[in-house]
């Protein structure tokens, strides 16, 4: 054991000594190592940053979710001018199914209009506008840093109140304290009743509550469009993830004998739920991944190509000296030993070096998109460093074992 460490000892101090002897042939040795290991380690940031977001998101919502809608938002199974063929959902559905449903805690209508909103000399445009009624709130998680959600009073007399999401607030009133101010929207005045808290889920796209702003559905119809213009979307919140396919169910039933549907004709809606986020979710996770992977695996094999070279270059250059150390006894294992150190020690610097970078970007992402930087993906990446050293280095290191100290003392 004693000699093994100290074996282990020189070999590291043979390695540093040359890694310090050809200064610019390491850095350039190392660049596909520190590539491979920036890309691991970005890749599984980014991977957990969009879980935890997407995760966010979903809870937001509440996990138990129905959507009963004119379009099936995930599956593409349905043509879409079959879907667009279909009757628009109305308010008098929505309440033939709320007098008919058992099943579900709660149940509310939607709809959405984009427009502009105001607040003095700051505009934000292109913003998702929620009608709804008070009972939308009963149907997510959705919490608030101030106020609260219009009540049954303020939804049911239309009156003009409006909850803002975070990043909406942010925009129009950047130093905060929004609550119980007025926001214009198409000249119309609103007074601002509550803000959500930051619900940080970019990846939910329509579906995130921070680039929302949400109304009285009556007013959606009075100011901004005709309620025979766009179909209400009603989302059903079940009693808990078991009862999920059973409230389906009921609502299945229960739309097809509002819609008037015969037992031969086929529905005339569609029952969404979070598994087609799931999918969505996961195909883009999936792609991150298969990109990820590729660049990876391509610079690390460059990376362990080049060692590879530089290695079997070192072994020339230093035949001499391995015949010299043969010659006064040192085995071969010695000697292998002592290059696959060197070439692994190589890569750990590269792997230290490309971690760093990642650690540097990763903070810079952060401010656009989510990341979460892992234990685990810096664990990951000095195992792939070590690794691929080992890997790299044991062609040169066994050839360099291998030689007859006779000859490599003749070696000029």
């Amino acid at each position: 054991m004693k000699n093994f460490l100290f074996e282990l000892k020189e070999g590291l101090l043979i390695s540093f000594q040359a890694i310090k002897a050809n200064k610019i042939r390491s850095i350039l040795t190392t660049l596909g190592i520190v590539i491979g290991v920036t890309s691991v380690v970005l890749m599984s940031t980014a991977i957990k940053g969009i879980d935890n977001a997407f995760q966010t998101g979903v809870s937001s919502l509440g996990s138990d979710n129905l959507y009963i809608d004119k379009w099936e938002w995930f599956n593409n199974n349905i043509p879409w001018w079959e879907m667009r063929n279909r009757k628009n959902l109305t308010l008098e559905d929505y309440r033939k199914y709320k007098d008919l449903a058992k099943l579900p805690v709660a149940s509310a209508p939607t709809v959405w209009n984009n427009q502009t909103i105001k607040h003095k000399e700051r505009i934000v445009e292109f913003i998702m506008i929620q009608g709804t009624t008070e009972d939308y709130i009963k149907t997510t998680n959705l919490s608030f840093s101030e106020g609260r959600f219009f009540n049954e009073l303020e939804s049911n007399g239309g009156r003009n109140v409006i909850v803002l999401g975070s990043e909406i607030a942010k925009k129009l009133f950047p130093r905060g304290n929004a609550y119980n101010q007025e926001v214009k929207i198409k000249g119309h005045k609103f007074k601002v009743v509550g803000v959500l808290a930051e619900q940080g889920s970019w990846v939910m796209g329509s579906f995130n509550p921070d680039n929302q702003v949400f109304i009285p559905i009556q007013n959606v119809f009075k100011y901004l469009q005709s309620q025979s213009f766009r179909s209400v979307t009603i989302n059903v919140r079940s009693q808990n993830s078991q009862m999920v396919e059973a409230t389906k169910e009921e609502a299945i039933g229960i739309m097809r004998r509002v819609r008037g549907l015969t037992y031969n004709e086929e529905n005339d809606f569609s029952i969404n739920q979070q598994e087609g986020l799931l999918n969505t979710i996961n195909q883009t996770v999936g792609v991150i991944q298969i990109a990820g992977l590729f660049i990876t695996g391509l610079s690390l094999f460059v990376g362990a190509i080049g060692i590879m070279n530089i290695m079997f270059v070192s072994v020339k250059e230093r035949t001499k000296e391995i015949g010299i150390r043969k010659a006064i006894g040192a085995r071969r294992r010695t000697i292998l030993g002592q290059f696959i150190t060197e070439s692994a020690f190589i890569c750990l610097l590269g792997g230290i070096v490309g971690l760093i970078i990642a650690v540097v970007l990763s903070m810079i992402i952060n401010q656009f998109l989510p990341t979460s930087i892992q234990f685990d993906a810096i664990v990951l990446a000095f195992v792939i460093s070590i690794v691929t050293g080992i890997i790299s280095g044991f062609a040169p290191a066994y050839t360099a074992a291998k030689l007859d100290p006779v000859e490599a003392l003749r070696y000029e």
